[in-house]
């Protein structure tokens, strides 16, 4: 056991010292306050409340109290989102120059858009919980796919993030589809286009990534990569950002368990493809694409006698 801790103390406040200064692009020193993931959390959470009245069980949520309810949670997520936001914005101003004002501007016009939009996210979210009501067997009643499935989660966390990037809100849309991404194992990046009625069945492992564009009624299954091949470099060695690399599926696509997609590919309307399927071509409408059956070998197993 070390006997003088100031020493230990010392020596690793040197060596940190020197690794923040030769390693700058992993530090936020001197930087203006970032977005905290714990608000946006939260946020999060009361703009699923929102969307899913009373489905968290945290609230009694009646006919009667709904206005004044809703009304508050609108209101606290309203602030507490434009700080988060302001602060986003704030910090990308160390980038990219701008006016304090503007920034404020941007804040409050996000927040706005985004509340606007809310109505319009139920409306689209009730066509992806009929999706999993009716493609799934084991699904007994719509509340329970609200309730308890993460590929609804994954989907409402996703349309509000979209939202925000498509406004071009700086860190916050990422964070929120991290935080679905740990809460339900699925990583959808918030750039994604996503079509009315998709399900996510099980979810776990699905990865849909940023240029993708998905159809209406699509489905998909646990360990689907919807992702991109290796990226291309400019004459500087440097990687082409904002170019179509993501996969095109169209609508009324079943994609199974595993299958790896990727590229900028379209898979046709109407298409199967099967589970562990790898695939970088484009695929017609109406075909269906299946991996060769593997060769499946039986042995009978010896037990070994032993004396009792």
């Amino acid at each position: 056991m070390n006997k003088h801790p100031e020493t230990l103390i010392s020596r690793n406040l040197e060596k940190l010292l020197v690794s923040y200064e030769q390693h700058r692009g992993t530090n936020f020193i001197d930087e203006r306050r970032l977005p905290e993931a714990v608000i946006i959390h939260r946020v999060m959470e009361d703009l699923l409340e929102i969307l899913f009245p009373g489905s968290s069980g945290k609230r009694e949520i009646t006919s009667e109290n709904l206005p004044y309810v809703i009304g508050d949670m609108l209101n606290q997520v309203r602030c507490a989102l434009k700080d988060q936001i302001l602060l986003a914005y704030k910090h990308e101003c160390k980038i990219i120059s701008c006016r304090e004002e503007t920034c404020e501007f941007n804040a409050d016009k996000a927040v706005e858009t985004l509340l606007d939009s809310l109505s319009d996210i139920r409306t689209i979210l009730k066509t992806d919980v009929k999706a999993f009501y009716e493609g799934d067997p084991a699904a007994s009643s719509p509340e329970e796919v609200v309730i308890s499935y993460p590929g609804l989660k994954a989907m409402a966390i996703h349309r509000i993030a979209h939202i925000l990037y498509q406004l071009k809100v700086p860190l916050i849309p990422r964070i929120m589809s991290e935080i679905s991404h740990s809460q339900t194992g699925i990583d959808i990046h918030p750039g994604a286009v996503i079509g009315d009625g998709l399900m996510i069945d099980h979810g776990t492992g699905v990865v849909i990534g940023e240029t993708t564009v998905i159809g209406r009624n699509v489905k998909i299954y646990q360990g689907v990569t919807l992702g991109a091949l290796s990226f291309p470099r400019n004459a500087c060695g440097s990687l082409i950002r904002d170019q179509k690399r993501h996969p095109t599926i169209e609508d009324n696509v079943t994609i199974f368990a595993h299958a790896t997609i990727l590229g900028n590919i379209t898979i046709g309307e109407n298409s199967l493809v099967g589970s562990n399927v790898w695939l970088k071509e484009d695929v017609p409408k109406n075909t269906m694409v299946l991996s060769e059956q593997p060769k499946m070998t039986f042995r009978s197993v010896r037990k070994e006698k032993t004396d009792i």
